[in-house]
């Protein structure tokens, strides 16, 4: 049995898990969104907080587990440029995924309320899902830019850390 390429395996999964489950969670949310249907959002946000706990929070786990097993195993030095950035933008994409796990709450919570009364979706659902959006968007784009890094892993000397 070859550890490093099941460990390969494992981390590019993990990879995609993140990807792919970050994009769909983006699109239903929004196209939710944009019916401005309590129920329907309600019951959106309920399924997206359960992927996120189920996929995402998974991944968010695996990934440094293999990454740095891999690490370790083919001689990566933490300090190799591209591996350290890689690591920065993880915990760049953690700090936005962290309040998105909480509004996602939130929203689902104030969707389900407001069906419950028959009434729109308050003020607050929107100033939150509002952050959510924006909040996605540098998280989503750094997924991209390490998985880039992954990839390519290109020789960035001048970011060596020592």
């Amino acid at each position: 049995m070859d550890v490093d390429l099941i460990l390969r395996w494992l981390h590019v999964i993990g990879a995609c898990v993140l990807l792919g489950t970050g994009a769909g969670i983006a699109f239903f949310m929004l196209m939710a969104h944009r019916t401005f249907d309590a129920r329907l959002i309600a019951h959106t946000a309920g399924v997206v907080v359960l992927a996120d706990l189920l996929f995402t929070a998974t991944a968010v786990i695996a990934q440094p587990v293999t990454g740095g097993l891999l690490a370790w195993r083919l001689g990566w030095p933490f300090s190799e440029g591209w591996l350290a950035l890689s690591l920065g933008l993880y915990v760049l994409t953690g700090a936005f995924w962290l309040p998105v796990i909480w509004i996602q709450l939130k929203l689902r919570d104030l969707a389900r309320a407001a069906a419950a009364a028959g009434e729109e979706l308050p003020g607050r659902y929107h100033r939150l899902f509002a952050i959510w959006f924006f909040c996605g968007i540098p998280a989503f784009a750094a997924v991209l830019a390490i998985i880039w890094l992954m990839l390519a892993r290109p020789d960035l000397g001048i970011w060596l850390i020592r």
